[in-house]
């Protein structure tokens, strides 16, 4: 009766104890850092203004050459692109490079310099089938840097403004090409230094631009 009692006793206590444990919690399950609610946060700013204002672009191929991805660089160039200077201001300007649309391929994404716009005549290229044209309106002509290794307006003739894309302000990669490209027209812009390699590289880009601009008669009607 005594051992009877004793073990009832015992395992009252047991029970009791067991009833008074600490129930499982599983694992602790951590929240997102405030990094990422402040990601999050910032997302849609970042997402408006590389639609609505500037964005980066890696530039491929060498139909740009040697103004964009040089070959004596190891790097593909990327560019800084306006995009509000199209989208909203409307501003087409003669001699800008820009991004567009391929008329061929709505899915892919050229990077050539505008020629010529509305009205403007132009003296085409190979394989284009008339030796001249005239700018017809609301389209520009388009050409690479290296035309006879682009598929530009001398392919497929006149491009719709629409296509236009950004326009190139910049290029920020490689460290080495860090900068504002060279033009014979810019203003506030530090020309190079005589000797220099630059020099030498924005005179023979002059010399470009002279040749481009003999191959177009502007429209005299247009204030651009």
């Amino acid at each position: 009766m005594c051992i009877r009692l004793i073990v009832q006793r015992q395992f009252s206590a047991n029970s009791t104890k067991h009833v008074h444990m600490r129930p499982f919690s599983g694992p602790k399950v951590k929240w997102a850092t405030p990094g990422i609610f402040h990601c999050a946060y910032w997302l849609p700013s970042a997402f408006v203004a590389s639609y609505y204002f500037v964005k980066l672009q890696i530039v491929s191929g060498r139909s740009m050459q040697p103004t964009l991805n040089p070959e004596s660089s190891l790097w593909r160039d990327v560019g800084l692109f306006d995009r509000f200077a199209i989208h909203s201001k409307m501003d087409f300007r003669r001699d800008d490079i820009v991004t567009l649309h391929s008329p061929e391929d709505r899915g892919r994404v050229l990077v050539k310099r505008i020629i010529a716009l509305a009205g403007d005549q132009v003296k085409t290229l190979p394989p284009y089938p008339d030796p001249e044209v005239v700018v017809p309106q609301g389209h520009a002509w388009v050409e690479g840097d290296e035309p006879f290794h682009s598929d530009d307006s001398n392919r497929f003739g006149p491009v719709p403004l629409a296509l236009i894309e950004s326009r190139l302000i910049a290029v920020v990669w490689p460290p080495p090409r860090f900068g504002y490209l060279f033009r014979g027209d810019n203003d506030g812009i530090s020309k190079p230094k005589r000797n220099s390699v630059r020099y030498r590289t924005a005179m023979a880009e002059l010399d470009r631009q002279r040749w481009r601009n003999n191959r177009v008669t502007p429209d005299q009607d247009c204030g651009k």
